[in-house]
C-alpha cells in the first residue's frame, strides 16, 4: 500500500512559479513510475508528466513541455513538479499518482496509487 499526499498548491499569478510535492508511504516507493495528472473544471482528468523509478527517464505532455519539469527523490519517498511561466489554463486540481512499473507511463489507468489533490490556480 502506498499514501500519496500532495502539497505546494496555490495562488498564483500568470507567468509565475510553484512547486508541487508528493509525499510518499511504503517501501516500494523507489521501484514505481510516479506521475502527476491535473483535472481542471468540466474536464476529463489529463496527464501531466511522468518519471520512471530511478529518475532516469521522463515524459510530459506537449502542453506544459519546457514548462514543467518533474524529479524524485527516492531517499526522501518524494516527487517533485515544478511549474515555471504558468498560465491561466494550467488551472487544475493536481494529482500525484504511483504505479507498480518500474516505467513511464502516460495513462492513468497504469497507477494503482492516487493522491486526493492539490488546487493550482492561475489568474491573468
Amino acid at each position: 500500500q502506498v499514501n500519496l499526499v500532495e502539497s505546494g498548491g496555490g495562488l498564483v499569478q500568470a507567468g509565475g512559479s510553484l512547486r508541487l510535492s508528493c509525499a510518499a508511504s511504503g517501501r516500494s516507493f523507489s521501484s514505481y513510475a510516479m506521475g502527476w495528472f491535473r483535472q481542471a473544471p468540466g474536464k476529463e482528468r489529463e496527464f501531466v508528466a511522468t518519471i520512471k523509478w530511478n529518475g532516469g527517464s521522463t515524459d510530459y505532455a506537449d502542453s506544459v513541455k519546457g514548462r514543467f519539469i518533474i524529479s524524485r527523490d527516492n531517499a526522501k519517498r518524494t516527487v517533485y513538479l515544478q511549474m515555471n511561466s504558468l498560465k491561466p489554463e494550467d488551472t487544475a486540481v493536481y494529482y500525484c499518482a504511483a504505479a507498480r512499473t518500474p516505467l513511464t507511463a502516460r495513462e492513468s489507468r497504469t497507477y494503482d496509487y492516487w493522491g486526493l489533490g492539490t488546487q493550482v490556480t492561475v489568474s491573468s
